[in-house]
């Protein structure tokens, strides 16, 4: 893979910020084989498949490639990986703070677009995320299903009119939300699961340790999924909050991906 760490002013945050990007890269090294961004599976002429991989409340663009293999995985299936910072804010646009929904939904994918060779086809775009990038991944997806040919949550917190951090959240809703509702709102991805069009939306996974202390939310998830009949591939195991559990699975997801040609 060719890994970037990419610096930029985004327009919709009124600031610089990074992302890291894994593009295939053919390569014969000793334990190193790979499709490159002219020949892999489901490489178009207009690019190759792309995952967006979201990070968590306590994380930033550089942890996946930290705490997992996200670059050997991610190679062996010859797909790009756009890893961008949202810093704490719930893939929101701030009360009080920047617009990350704006940015994260509307100018990341233009300026990757314009950028790399990847493919902008639904068929071709996938995201995924832990934690609070799970939250991210499905409200991309719930609330753009057009985007998307699949979306897989990790361990998210998906039912964010009830989350509770504890002492862990400092003044975070009071920055991110400040009074604002988040019931029946692009946030309150249980609500959407009932107002889509159930054949409208993208693939969806979901994969949560039983440990976690936000299984409930995601068995609440699971339960709406099925109400109004929502696709979802949903496996709850043996596991807590950790990356030992996020490493698994984002194997797994990659595996799961509907990946053109594959």
């Amino acid at each position: 893979m060719i890994r970037m760490r990419v610096d930029f002013f985004a327009e919709s945050l009124g600031m610089g910020t990074s992302m890291v990007v894994l593009m295939p890269q053919a390569a014969s090294g000793i334990g190193m084989e790979g499709a490159d961004a002219t020949n892999g599976p489901g490489t178009t002429a207009d690019g190759v498949p792309v995952l967006y991989l979201l990070h968590g409340l306590s994380d930033d663009c550089t942890i996946w490639e930290r705490r997992t293999s996200i670059e050997r995985y991610a190679t062996e299936k010859g797909i790009a990986v756009v890893m961008p910072e949202v810093r704490r804010s719930f893939y929101c646009d701030e009360a009080v703070g920047e617009k990350y929904w704006t940015y994260v939904s509307e100018e990341l994918p233009e300026l990757v677009a314009r950028t790399f060779h990847v493919s902008t086809a639904r068929e071709d775009t996938f995201v995924a995320g832990l934690s609070m990038g799970g939250f991210g991944a499905f409200k991309l997806a719930l609330n753009h299903p057009d985007r998307f040919a699949a979306a897989a949550s990790l361990s998210g917190a998906l039912d964010l009119p009830r989350l509770d951090l504890g002492d862990s959240s400092g003044h975070l809703f009071e920055r991110v939300w400040n009074g604002r509702p988040r019931t029946g709102t692009a946030d309150d991805l249980v609500g959407l699961l009932g107002a889509v069009d159930p054949s409208s939306v993208p693939a969806l996974f979901l994969d949560c340790g039983t440990e976690d202390f936000l299984a409930a939310d995601n068995r609440r998830f699971i339960d709406a999924a099925e109400q109004h009949s929502v696709d979802l591939t949903s496996r709850l195991r043996l596991g807590d909050h950790a990356w030992e559990f996020w490493d698994q699975s984002i194997q797994d997801v990659l595996d799961w991906l509907p990946i053109r040609g594959r």
